[in-house]
């Protein structure tokens, strides 16, 4: 016999109906889901003798996103592998009443047991509504004798109370969601207003969100070079497979930043386009834009694997408020780095006019002295020696004279206009905030120095060793260059605890066998290999492979401090 009903006809007894009251009573009393929905199957099972009962809590696509079981033991759950995914049988359960079977078996739909499944017989399913929506199903099997009407009846309204105790659960879960997810928010306003650097702020709001949205991985897509977009922050599973990604101009994370609003996909791995491919681990995944005034400036991706609970709008809508903070940080850090090249400008500006002002005049007056003495002497054979000494020291003057001027000249040029040479000076001018001291700068071309000047005079001969920098090495690497040493400059600031550090940049050959390298070495504490944030350096190791070139960070040879180096091709 197999029976499909909308409304129940049978009365229950007095004391059905006092065990039934009970029992939803005592659903209701848990605020915690999982306790509810195990309570739910528990009280199945106990009001009809069913010898099995189970829920399938579905997802947004009609699939069982949790499964939760009666009279089924852990060892023989964990055999079956699964849960049912709501096909054959299942699929006919209606969406309000009921599916009441003497044998399952006999179903036109039933399509065989799994390897190890229990076999039934009697069966009874009861879809369990959550604001006119079908939020699971649930089955009952094996009573002895048989469901009744009666029993349908009962599970029925005790699915009804069930939706009931689930709405306040879920209520009380997303209560202290956003109890969490506003201690995050604080702790992000503290670190910003703290003066972080960005890239320690990104990775603290990378690891922290995922933590509170209960996330398996959270990434931060930024601008790159060009007109690319790049996962540079990155935190949990998968973390560095993802960091180097580049997310093309049509996938989601473009698109959410074009459009300025939020998106959920319910699975990364069921996605009929997946352009990036690391992405393909994963399951459910969140989409935040990172805006300010309008612009995007990132996107915050939360991540979970396989087999994970889809994120919920409420999610999706806390989450972008905490990625608009994480674009504030941008915004932070960025004023800051401006503030600090504005006062470095000043600071030039300043040392221009000392120079020309002072330092200048002063070689004039020494020369105009020389040259008076020179011609004293100049007549006497006596003292044709020291004429000629003063000569020398005229010709000096005149040198010192030229150069200065030309670094008044080069002081004084537009910032888009510096070479490389003078990118990595201001560099390690700026780590001395964070160092307390000023690291050295050393740069080589073909095993020659680059002295200060060396840029700056005319030489008659050919380009001078900065113009070859310039000349040999193209933008794309030259941006690279500055960023390694940026990056090794910062990390040495925030965890060696150093007293000095030396940043060496070598050209060495042109062409096809011309390479050029970047080592940052520090007398601290060393390389932690325990530290988990490792976003930055990791971005380094993509930036050496997208040309072809090693990235590696260890010790240095005399055991003490660390040691970064970095080394691509020209071409």
């Amino acid at each position: 016999m197999s029976t499909t009903r909308r409304e129940g006809t049978v009365m229950p007894t007095p004391e059905a109906r006092a065990r039934l009251l009970r029992e939803a009573i005592a659903l209701t009393a848990s605020l915690d889901l999982d306790t509810v929905l195990q309570g739910f199957v528990d009280s199945a099972a106990s009001l009809t003798g069913a010898r099995y009962t189970a829920l399938a809590v579905l997802d947004n696509r009609g699939e069982t996103a949790n499964f939760v079981h009666h009279g089924v033991n852990e060892e023989n759950a964990r055999r079956l592998g699964h849960a049912p995914h709501g096909h054959g049988v299942f699929a006919h359960i209606p969406n309000e009443g009921h599916l009441l079977l003497e044998s399952i078996a006999d179903h036109p739909a039933f399509g065989g047991w799994p390897e190890g499944h229990p076999a039934m017989e009697s069966f009874l399913g009861v879809p369990v509504r959550i604001r006119e929506q079908v939020f699971g199903r649930l089955y009952l099997a094996d009573k002895p004798g048989g469901f009744t009407e009666e029993d349908a009846r009962a599970m029925e309204q005790l699915a009804s109370a069930a939706a009931v105790a689930v709405v306040n659960a879920q209520r009380y879960a997303d209560a202290l969601d956003r109890e969490r997810w506003v201690r995050v928010s604080q702790e992000i306003t503290i670190q910003l207003l703290s003066g972080t650097e960005e890239e320690e702020a990104l990775e603290m709001i990378a690891a922290r969100v995922r933590e509170v949205a209960r996330a398996d991985a959270a990434l931060i897509v930024l601008p790159s070079v060009g007109d690319t977009w790049m996962c540079e922050i990155a935190d949990g599973v998968g973390a560095s497979d993802v960091i180097g990604a580049v997310f093309p101009q049509e996938g989601r994370a473009r698109t959410v930043i074009a459009h300025g609003v939020g998106m959920i996909v319910d699975s990364m791995s069921r996605a009929r386009s997946l352009r990036v491919p690391q992405l393909a681990r994963y399951g459910p995944a969140l989409y935040a834009p990172m805006m300010v005034q309008g612009t995007g400036k990132g996107v915050l991706i939360l991540l979970r694997l396989q087999g994970g609970a889809e994120f919920t709008p409420s999610e999706l809508e806390i989450a972008e408020a905490v990625a608009a903070q994480a674009a504030v940080a941008l915004e932070l850090a960025a004023a800051r780095h401006a503030e600090d090249v504005r006062a470095l400008l000043d600071e030039r500006q300043r040392i221009s006019r000392d120079l020309h002002d002072l330092a200048i005049q002063q070689l004039f007056a020494t020369g105009m002295q020389l040259e008076s003495a020179r011609k004293t002497t100049a007549d006497d054979p006596a003292t044709a020696w020291v004429a000629d000494l003063l000569e020398s020291a005229l010709t000096s003057v005149d040198e010192s004279v030229r150069q200065i001027r030309s670094i008044v000249h080069s002081l004084r040029e537009r910032d888009e206009t510096v070479g490389l040479v003078e990118r990595l000076r201001r560099e390690t001018s700026l780590a001395r905030t964070g160092l307390s001291f000023a690291p050295s700068l050393v740069i080589s071309v073909d095993g020659r120095d680059v002295r200060d000047g060396d840029d700056l005079a005319a030489r008659p001969t050919g380009l001078s060793p900065a113009a070859q920098l310039d000349a040999r090495i193209d933008d794309d690497i030259a941006d690279d260059v500055v960023a390694v040493v940026r990056e090794g400059l910062a990390n040495a600031a925030r965890h060696a605890r150093a007293s000095s550090v030396q940043v060496r940049v070598a050209l060495r050959g042109s062409g096809p066998t011309g390479r050029v390298s970047v080592e940052v070495e520090d007398d601290g504490v060393g390389v932690d290999r325990t530290s988990t944030r490792r976003s930055g350096l990791d971005n380094l190791a993509v930036r050496a492979r997208r040309h072809g070139g090693t990235f590696s960070l260890g010790r240095t040879e005399s055991g003490e401090g660390a040691l970064l180096s970095w080394q691509v091709p020209l071409t």
